[in-house]
């Protein structure tokens, strides 16, 4: 895997560490003094990812940028490969972000096609392709639970919601069940990305799926 440069850490507002993917700083502070260890593991694990790359990053780093212990680490992970399992996590907490700057208002189709460009536009900016390989790669030769299929996720639990929503406000179509749709989406954004990462990023991934994605989802635009 590529390493990017080594950049400083620092520390964000009132000393927390900096924000990770996907998150304004300001939020960032409020958010981080609620999360659980293992969550905090996991988004410094990602943040540092992204600013020193993966193999720049040590057990040690995660552990400090954290504000939690070697015991506390070793009790969720064996290994520091077992992050690349989390990455449903730290895009969980963006979708929930998204989901609470949203316009309630707005046509439940739309929210979808914003959704998935929102995120395929965070990804190429702030997740190496690399890790999005490795990430898809172990999913496929898992023998264990396979997180981003993982029904519980709040990402699926916010795209049902927002397809029940479209369908009894008559903004989707009912031919097909809420889960049969929900799938559907969830296989197309899987394809963009896997694209994308067999591509090696030569084209812009938010802009792609922005083209795409109104086209795969075409047939459950109510008219």
């Amino acid at each position: 895997m590529g390493n990017v440069e080594k950049v400083s850490l620092g520390r964000g507002i009132s000393g927390n560490p900096p924000s990770p993917i996907g998150y304004e700083e300001e939020r960032w502070e409020r958010v981080w003094k609620n999360k659980g260890v293992k969550n905090r593991i996991v988004s410094a694990a990602w943040q540092l990812f992204h600013e020193r790359g993966y193999n720049g990053t040590t057990v040690d780093d995660i552990i400090e940028l954290s504000e939690t212990s070697k015991g506390s680490f070793y009790y969720y992970f064996n290994t520091k490969d077992e992050l690349l399992n989390t990455l449903s996590l730290i895009l969980d907490d963006y979708y929930e972000e998204l989901d609470s700057t949203m316009d309630p208002e707005m046509n439940n189709f739309d929210k979808l096609l914003y959704l998935n460009y929102k995120m395929h536009e965070m990804m190429e900016d702030r997740i190496s392709i690399d890790l999005l390989a490795s990430l898809y790669s172990t999913q496929l030769v898992s023998q264990g639970q396979r997180n981003l299929l993982d029904h519980n996720r709040n990402y699926y639990k916010l795209i049902t919601r927002i397809v029940e929503e479209g369908q009894k406000r008559g903004e989707i179509q009912a031919d097909l069940s809420v889960s049969e749709i929900t799938g559907y989406y969830s296989m197309c954004e899987r394809a963009l990305v896997t694209d994308w990462c067999l591509n090696r990023g030569s084209y812009s991934l938010g802009e792609y799926s922005r083209k795409c994605m109104p086209i795969m989802l075409e047939h459950f635009k109510a008219n």
